[in-house]
């Protein structure tokens, strides 16, 4: 039920600073012409190990009248700086056909994209 709450504050128009604040971040990419809103939501404390932070992202992707929410777990490798780790999500239920391969950046509780690729055909979409 939490999760569906926060679909649903996601798509209120909620300001970037406010998504900010609750561990979202939001990006619009042109995917094939479509813009494809994404946000990715910390949900709770990553979990940490001596290298490994293992975060719970609850990521909501929107086209037009459609979209999907995608939990995951994922581990960035720690140390200085900003950690990195890839993610790929299949974007048919939005009615676009093929894979968006992300590298997530993850830092200061959030997580962003920061290179994101469309398989077949390898588009870069950011």
């Amino acid at each position: 039920m939490r999760h569906v709450l926060l679909a649903a504050v996601l798509f209120a128009g909620v300001s970037a600073d406010a998504l900010a604040q609750n561990g979202c971040t939001r990006d619009i990419l042109n995917v094939r012409g479509t813009p494809v809103t994404v946000n990715l939501c910390v949900v709770g404390a990553p979990a940490a190990s001596a290298s490994i932070a293992t975060v719970d992202l609850a990521a909501t992707y929107a086209a037009g009248n459609r979209s999907f929410v995608q939990h995951a777990s994922v581990r960035f490798i720690t140390g200085e700086g900003p950690s990195r780790a890839l993610e790929s999500t299949d974007l048919s239920p939005l009615g676009i056909a093929g894979v968006l391969h992300m590298t997530l950046l993850y830092g200061g509780n959030q997580v962003t994209i920061e290179h994101a690729m469309l398989t077949p055909g390898a588009v870069r979409v950011k």
